[in-house]
């Protein structure tokens, strides 16, 4: 497999939902093995640039694009494409916990089930690695037939989080996945989303200017559609170039 300098190239991009346009001309490249916030007030377009990332927005009938996301140099939306094996390789966590109505154990199996792996042994070292990986394997792994429901809204998005590994995707999407959570469960997350970023690129949509600076390396401000800075956050947040980001990071926006 060749190396990619970026996982995910988006160039040109502009999206509607029937007339209305969200997104307006975007174009930014994901680095490797780094955190990227996608920050910017609510109606901005952060869900729906991070949506089209892998193709959620298919779903909905209105949705229209113009301009290219490449992922390992590969158009996504090209003819001939699979959706079904781009998200295999783009994993997905969404802001509410939303873990499947069974097991914990059933939870992490259900993608590599789906995917073509379906030796136990195989099945058993998954459930472990993914729950491991998410922080979450001292907590369950007495418990891994319990329902997943039964978890705390902390540990429900952790599970979720070691769902989305358990295909061992290099890219991660994660729509403001702590915002749901208690301050607490927040941190937990934030702490594992720092450790992931050594073997994953990872894709955060948050509002809040502060975690974006505690867990990312680089970060994209998005303003009525509109990119209007994309760097290291380091420097977005010390030294913004434009007067809409420094109104948004003190709080004067969004």
């Amino acid at each position: 497999m060749p190396e990619f300098k970026h996982q995910i190239e988006v160039e040109g991009l502009s999206t509607w939902f029937g007339k209305k346009k969200i997104l307006k001309d975007i174009t930014c490249h994901f680095k490797d093995n780094t955190v990227t916030a996608i920050m910017g007030p609510s109606g901005c377009g952060k869900s729906t640039l991070l949506r089209t990332l892998n193709r959620l927005n298919d779903l909905v009938p209105s949705f229209k694009r113009m301009g290219n996301v490449r992922f390992r140099g590969e158009d996504i939306y090209g003819v001939g494409s699979s959706v079904y094996d781009l998200r295999k390789h783009i994993g997905m966590v969404f802001q509410k916990p939303n873990p499947f109505p069974m097991s914990i154990r059933e939870n992490i199996t259900y993608g590599p089930k789906l995917h073509g792996t379906n030796d136990e042994d195989d099945l058993e070292k998954i459930v472990e690695s993914s729950l491991r990986k998410a922080a979450l394997w001292d907590e369950v792994k007495d418990e891994l037939d319990h329902p997943a429901p039964n978890l705390s809204g902390g540990q429900q998005q952790r599970l979720c989080i070691a769902r989305a590994l358990s295909v061992n995707p290099p890219v991660i999407l994660a729509d403001e996945p702590v915002s749901a959570l208690d301050p607490i469960s927040a941190a937990k997350i934030e702490e594992l989303i720092v450790e992931l970023k050594k073997d994953y690129t990872i894709i955060l949509v948050t509002h809040n200017v502060q975690q974006a600076f505690r867990v990312s390396d680089q970060s994209a401000f998005l303003y009525l559609g509109e990119l209007v800075e994309f760097d290291e956050t380091k420097r977005i947040l010390e030294a913004p170039h434009d007067e809409r980001t420094e109104a948004f990071i003190t709080g004067r926006i969004g």
